[in-house]
């Protein structure tokens, strides 16, 4: 079984960083996520930007660890945001209640 992939792409602005995602958001991907947003959170920007165009699995392990960031960046005065939340992402995020939780700037069409 071929272990699944996440690639982080970072692009880095004055007032923001946007990190590009492609692949899945589980178990065996989270750590390299986290470490990557708590890297950026050093020196906070004014927002961190999750483009998740390329992502094509969120399992709840990955649910959690986005909700774990939003707040990280809060108490490090910084926004965490999604932007092209793919159509399967949204119906789970709605079903679990967590839509709320997260700042979603837009939705992929």
């Amino acid at each position: 079984m071929e272990r699944p992939e996440l690639t982080i792409e970072v692009e880095r602005a004055p007032d923001e960083v946007v990190l590009h995602l492609a692949g899945e958001i589980d178990v065996l991907t989270v750590a390299n996520l986290s470490a990557i947003v708590n890297e950026t959170l050093g020196e906070p920007p004014p927002r961190i930007v999750l483009d998740m165009a390329g992502v094509t699995f969120c399992d709840s392990q990955g649910l959690g660890t986005l909700v774990v960031l939003s707040r990280k960046a809060q108490h490090a005065r910084s926004v965490l945001s999604l932007t092209n939340v793919g159509e399967f992402l949204m119906r789970v995020l709605d079903i679990t209640g967590l839509r709320s939780a997260l700042m979603i700037s837009s939705v992929a069409s």
